[in-house]
Order: structure tokens, then sequence, then C-alpha cells
């Protein structure tokens, strides 16, 4: 059984969680700002102290939350030399979105849009039209990728615009759903080692008079999931990307920014019992659940017809210390997933949607054995796992 379930806890009021910046300080506003200053039509501005240049890269590295990178000068010096300081950096953080978590932020970087309208609001959601949980990361079962997200990207206005467009990724990404729904548009240029994203990213830069360049890398990810953050392999691969940020700024074509963002943050968890609630354990969460969609920190909850309000009672009177938990409709009017939500998306989140506040997640060992056994994890509303950085070099 849940641990809180006989501490007499308080709920935590839905007004305390921190509502991600849409529509002028998050991951959706990034490349609509930087199109929008090459000229694209169509697209605003809203993060407005950044400059407009005419070339313009975005690499976007997985897993390193603005958090990390200020505890960890050492490791990160390129990096953490680019933070606020009174020589006139600009870098600062910006949020993610909610979840936090890859497939909802790479589509909100790519979109432009905000996971309500969007539609990739969790890492696991029920799809309304077979019933079924889909893997959104994964893309299983598979699902029509223009059916299930379908706007364009900003890379394909860019491109239909003139702007010299390119991606530069894993040779692996190239063809998956999710890069065709969250970022393509112009060329994919798929490169293995980390060294030759960065040249190549260069490069293509340097071939358009305006041109706009995403190129990414997962395994600081990898490692924090694996490992955790505070261990030696996460801490080696920090190391390692913040050479390769440099490696890329050093090389940046005249009328260039460079701008270093990630999708989200990460905080480890220990392996106790208060720390690690397992759902498929636990009576009382169970209990009138359909579906457990979402992750550890961020679950949306599938109730079975007719036992929404029950559900929900029963996660707030059990988890309402450690989580935020709200109904559906609650969690939209907070603005948890964007301004607006698509008629098309309302289905997929949950009818009660659980966001961890302190350091806690719900595991489901035998649905979720993979995912129960990470040591880093991501995708609530805390700042740790919210605000990710967005590091400026302009040449």
């Amino acid at each position: 059984m849940a641990q809180a379930a006989w501490q007499d806890p308080v709920p935590l009021a839905l007004d305390t969680a921190p509502v991600p910046a849409y529509g002028s300080g998050s991951l959706a506003d990034l490349l609509p700002t930087l199109a929008a200053g090459q000229g694209v039509e169509g697209l605003t501005a809203t993060i407005g102290e950044l400059t407009p240049a005419d070339r313009n890269c975005v690499f976007l590295i997985d897993g390193l939350g603005w958090e990390q990178i200020k505890a960890h000068p050492d490791e990160a010096p390129f990096l953490h030399s680019l933070l606020p300081t009174s020589l006139g950096n600009t870098g600062r953080p910006i949020t993610a979105g909610f979840p936090s978590t890859t497939a909802t932020s790479l589509a909100s970087v790519g979109t432009g849009l905000p996971p309500g309208e969007h539609g990739l609001p969790g890492y696991t959601v029920r799809n309304p039209e077979t019933g079924a949980l889909m893997n959104q990361l994964r893309w299983k079962p598979f699902t029509a990728p223009k059916v299930w997200q379908p706007y364009p990207t900003v890379f394909r206005l860019a491109d239909a615009a003139g702007v010299h467009t390119a991606q530069v990724s894993s040779p692996d990404f190239e063809q998956t759903p999710l890069t065709k729904v969250a970022l393509s548009g112009g060329s994919f240029l798929g490169r293995l080692s980390g060294e030759d994203r960065m040249d190549v990213a260069a490069q293509r830069l340097a071939a358009g008079d305006r041109s706009l360049v995403y190129t990414y890398y997962s395994e600081v990810d990898g490692k924090g999931h694996r490992f955790g953050v505070d261990s030696d392999a996460w801490r080696g691969q920090l190391m390692y990307v913040d050479g390769l940020a440099q490696r890329l700024a050093e090389q940046l074509p005249p009328r260039s920014a460079l701008y270093i963002t990630a999708d989200h943050g990460m905080i480890d968890i220990p392996f106790d019992e208060r720390s690690r609630i397992d759902f498929d354990e636990d009576w009382e969460l169970r209990a009138g659940v359909a579906l457990l969609g979402g992750e550890g920190r961020a679950r949306h909850v599938y109730a079975v017809p007719g036992a929404q309000g029950d559900v929900l009672a029963v996660w707030r009177e059990v988890l309402g210390e450690q989580f935020w938990v709200a109904s559906r409709d609650e969690a939209i009017a907070a603005g948890w997933f964007g301004p607006t939500i698509d008629e098309r998306v309302y289905g997929r989140i949950g009818d009660v949607v659980a966001a961890a506040h302190d350091d806690v997640v719900i595991t489901a060992s035998v649905n979720e054995p993979h995912e129960s056994a990470m040591v880093g994890m991501h995708g609530s509303l805390t700042p740790v796992e919210q605000l990710v950085p967005l590091l400026e070099v302009r040449s």
C-alpha cells in the first residue's frame, strides 16, 4: 500500500504547481521566435529578448536541465561560461512544458506548439480511437503520424519560405514517426558521432544566407536514466557534450546564433518504499483504473467508465502530499498542457493527472519493468525537471 495513506495528508493545492511559460518562455516558443526573425510569415517572436540572426542553430542536449549545468561548473566549463554573469551573457532558463519528457518536448520544439495542440501530451497516452495506450516515443502501436499530429513543423514552414533548413542527428532517427511529426522539413543528415554532427551542423549553417539548423545528442539522458545524475558515468557524458558544444560554437559562420537547450532536466529517485510507489502492488491506487499511462513522475490515469470521481478522490487522498493530483479538466484549466486544447487531444489526457512534487515516483514493476528500474527520472512540473537552458553564442 502507498506510504501516505495513514498519515492524514493535506493535499497540495493545484495553484501551487508552477505552470510552464507557454507563449513567452517555453520550448514551444523557441523556433517560432527564431524563424520569425528570419522573415518566415505566420510565426511570432514571443521570446522578446532574442536578437534576430540570419543563421540560427539549435543544439538540443537530451536530459541536461538548467539546474544540472549550474551544479557542475567543473565538468561543463564551456556551458557554465554561458550562464548569466556580469560580462553580459544572456543565458537564461526556459520551461520544457508538461510533461517534461522527450516526446512531448521534441514535438513542442519542432511544431512551435504546446502539448495541448500538437497532441503528444505524455510518454504513453490513451488513443481515444482504439482505447489502447500508445507509446509516443517509440510510436507503438503504430498510428498514422499525420493523423496523430497534423500541424506543419516550423522547419517545413521555414523551408517553404526559402530558409536553408536541416536536422543533423543519429541516422537511426531519420525515418521514425516522431521525427516525421516533430522535426521534419528540409534536409536530414544522419551522423553517428557527436563530433561529426557538430561539424556538419556548422557546414549547413554556412550553406545558406538564411539557415535554420537543428542538432541533437541523447546520451546525457541515457546515462542519467541508467546511473543517475550523481554518477561518474553521467558526469563523463556532461564533460563530453560540453566539448561538443564548444566545438560547434568555434565553427559558427558569420551572422550566426547558436542556442543550446534541452528537452527536460532530471532527478535521481532513491530505491526505497517511500520514494517508489508500485502501482502494480497497490490495490488502493489500482481500484477503478483501466489504464496507467505517462511515466513515474507524470501519470495519466484512465478510469473505468463511471469511476472517474472515485479514482480522483483516492489518488488525491493517498498521494496528495507528494503529488499535484488533478482531474483532466482541472489540469487543462490550470494551463498544464497549454492555453488551449485541441478536441482530438482532450481524450488523450488522463481522467486523473498526477505530477510529482517530492522526490517520488509511481512505478509499475510488472507492466513497466525497464522504466521502473531507472535511477534518473523526469516528467513533472518541478524546477529541476522543467527548467532547461537557453544558452546563446553569436558570431
